[in-house]
């Protein structure tokens, strides 16, 4: 059977972090004959080398190569190209891992496409990622038409008759962006590139230790020296024009612009800051002309004129101004509505915890050189974002806490400018308003939301910025998130967590369903069927499961059933009817039957949730019972929890730090929270 992908895997010391990785390799859909995972070891002094020669020992489609150390993954990952025998070669870190189907379905991707170049989704466990590239698929991407220079890592497929054929392969030795150089010709030689967005295909991680190559500080001298590299790779293979300056202006806005604005400059040593702030403008002043710079977000360009001035100590003050701005995200009362979730919210930013001012009438004349100095800079700044506020926008993603992947939610989004109120003189405030629906059958690129927990995040594009921020409540506000409900085999529960965000609950809740609510007077047996009102939503007739459990000598049958949308109920979709044909017959009588509901799975076994009574088989006919919910099951309302709703919401979140040192675990027990 030939090899359609080789998986070459740089290794150094990674400790237990390659677990991970080793054991998605394993899970891989491909079949093992057809794919090879190369790890090259590059001088591992810990206990790497033998976990992986008994690996290989242990698996044929597994090699290991073991060689003196080269210092960078350049050299590792040439060695691993060359010893692959794949159709395609997929580059992976070794603290890093791949979803279970990747292999499989990037594979397909590139031969349906015909691709020299497959870039799967990517999510960040601790690190930044590129959003906007995965947004969709795109089957024949290139720089002029995709985000592409949003991503250049290697962590992608290549053919391997395309890199033969160019003679493409990583520099070596101990350097940085060895990565860049390679990825910039790839896209720049390859026939085509396709990005495949719906399916997360590789997990970057962040260690605990943060030992990760790309998070230790450089040497700024020879880091912006290999960039130069780089900018010589797009300078070989494009002409003067607006693909070259689209590709330069990547490296300017990531690599030199970004590490002068907010946090991110003030967080650096000053000796250290200064030292990059040279090397950024020496870099600007030789490579970029006016052109590169022009379309950059106006915050951007502000500091990339700063830079290239040598106007350091107001580059250091417009970040402090930059580091003062946040993004926010109200939200409205959440609401079911068959069985879609849906919420209005409102975003915005703001300055020192204050609600930012804008001039009333903007312009996005830019000025003709660097502002005179940080006050012109700042006035700007907000005129150009007044000015094109009707483009301002908000996306909304879900995204799972377990592995970092998300995706978009469809959105409406109006903005809004208003007057900023007293004390502001003309100016106003630009807002913008979002209705989100979140539908957990197609919520996760088309697919169902799997089981877990799943946070709402909010991404605020405006004038310069595009920052995210979580969903929150309105300040004073009532926090009720609704019922769950049961859609699509699941159990799907809203609800805001101790730190006041929104989040989703997937078959994972056993608390806080609001079962304990139903009483026996709530449950009706006439004629052999049982008749309940729920507080669960459930969008139209849905199939659901009834167990009857009783002593051991009893049986325990599933009944099918069906769980309806409550037509009574003065809050509409709030609440559902169970209706279940019970087998009265095979029952044992006078011997109490616990019940337990599950929405009908699309697989596997059922989840079963106990309700809080029980059956009573008799003469005179089914007596109904309360029966106290296991435990586990029962809400539980801690006096932390108690206490926090009377506490103003900066000394609640206070309490909700306090209660993080605590031990594993009792932070959930004291508050009844499910996070």
């Amino acid at each position: 059977m030939s090899v359609k992908v080789s998986v070459v895997v740089p290794v150094y010391n990674p400790g237990p972090y390659i677990k991970d990785c080793v054991d998605s390799l394993l899970r891989q859909s491909l079949p093992p004959g057809e794919f090879e995972a190369v790890f090259v070891d590059d001088g591992s002094t810990d206990g790497t080398p033998a976990l992986l020669d008994a690996l290989a020992a242990e698996h044929p489609h597994i090699q290991v190569i073991h060689q003196e150390p080269s210092g960078w993954s350049g050299k590792p990952r040439n060695v691993g190209i060359e010893a692959s025998r794949g159709e395609y070669v997929m580059f992976v870190d070794n603290d890093d891992y791949l979803g279970d189907e990747a292999l499989e379905r990037m594979y397909d991707y590139a031969v349906k496409n015909g691709s020299d170049v497959v870039i799967g989704k990517m999510a960040g466990k601790g690190r930044p990622v590129p959003v906007e590239l995965f947004r969709k698929n795109h089957p024949r991407a290139t720089v002029e038409n995709a985000p592409l220079m949003d991503s250049l890592t290697p962590h992608k497929m290549f053919r391997r008759a395309f890199l033969d054929r160019i003679g493409l392969r990583f520099p070596e030795g101990r350097r940085r962006l060895e990565d860049h150089v390679f990825i910039a010709e790839a896209y720049l030689r390859a026939e085509t590139i396709s990005v495949l967005g719906d399916y997360v295909c590789y997990y970057h991680v962040k260690r605990d230790d943060a030992s990760n190559a790309g998070f230790q500080r450089f040497d700024p001298v020879g880091y912006f020296k290999n960039l130069r590299e780089a900018l010589d790779v797009v300078e070989r293979y494009t002409g003067p024009g607006p693909l070259r300056d689209r590709m330069y202006r990547r490296w300017l806005r990531n690599e030199m612009v970004e590490r002068m604005r907010g946090k991110r400059l003030l967080s650096l040593p000053d000796d250290y800051r200064r030292e990059m702030f040279g090397e950024i403008r020496d870099v600007i002043n030789e490579r970029f002309g006016p052109s590169v710079a022009a379309p950059l977000a106006p915050t951007q360009r502000v500091v990339a004129a700063l830079v290239a001035a040598g106007r350091y100590e107001d580059t250091l003050a417009f970040a402090e101004w930059e580091a003062s701005l946040a993004p926010r995200a109200v939200a409205g009362p959440v609401r079911w509505d068959k069985g879609v979730l849906r919420f209005d919210l409102v975003a915005d930013y703001t300055a020192d915890g204050a609600p930012m001012v804008f001039p009333a009438d903007g312009a996005h004349t830019p000025p003709e050189a660097a502002p005179e100095d940080v006050r012109a800079a700042i006035a700007w700044v907000l005129a150009d974002t007044t000015a094109r506020f009707g483009s301002a926008a908000v996306d909304v993603v879900v995204r799972e806490r377990t592995t970092a992947a998300q995706y978009y939610l469809p959105v409406e989004v109006t903005p809004e400018k208003e007057p900023a109120g007293e004390g502001a003189g003309d100016g106003v405030g630009l807002r913008v308003r979002a209705s989100v629906s979140v539908d957990p059958v197609v919520a996760a690129g088309g697919s169902p939301l799997r089981p877990g927990l799943w946070d709402l995040f909010v991404r605020v594009k405006m004038g310069g910025w595009a920052r995210e921020c979580r969903v929150g409540p309105a300040p004073g506000a009532p926090r009720p998130a609704g019922n769950a409900a049961v859609t699509a085999g699941s159990v799907v529960l809203p609800y805001w967590t101790a730190r006041d965000t929104l989040s989703l609950d997937v078959d994972r809740a056993t608390r806080n369903l609001r079962l304990d609510r139903l009483s026996p007077a709530g449950v009706t047996v006439a004629g052999g069927r049982l008749r309940a009102t729920l507080p669960l939503h459930a969008p139209d007739a849905t199939e659901v499961l009834l167990r009857l459990t009783g002593p051991v000598a009893a049986a325990a049958p599933e009944v099918p059933g069906t769980l309806s949308p409550d037509a009574s109920s003065p809050d509409a979709g709030a609440t559902s009817v169970l209706e279940v044909a019970l087998p009265l017959d095979r029952a044992p009588r006078a011997v109490p039957l616990r019940l337990a509901l599950a929405p009908a799975p699309r697989s596997g076994d059922p989840r079963f949730l106990p309700l809080p009574v029980t059956l009573r088989v008799t003469g005179e006919g089914v007596r109904v019972a309360h029966a106290a919910l296991p435990q586990g099951a029962r809400p539980r309302r801690g006096l932390l929890l108690r206490l926090g709703r009377r506490l103003p919401l900066p000394a609640r979140r206070a309490v909700v730090k306090v209660m993080d040192t605590l031990a594993p675990g009792l932070r959930a027990r004291l508050t009844g929270k499910e996070d």
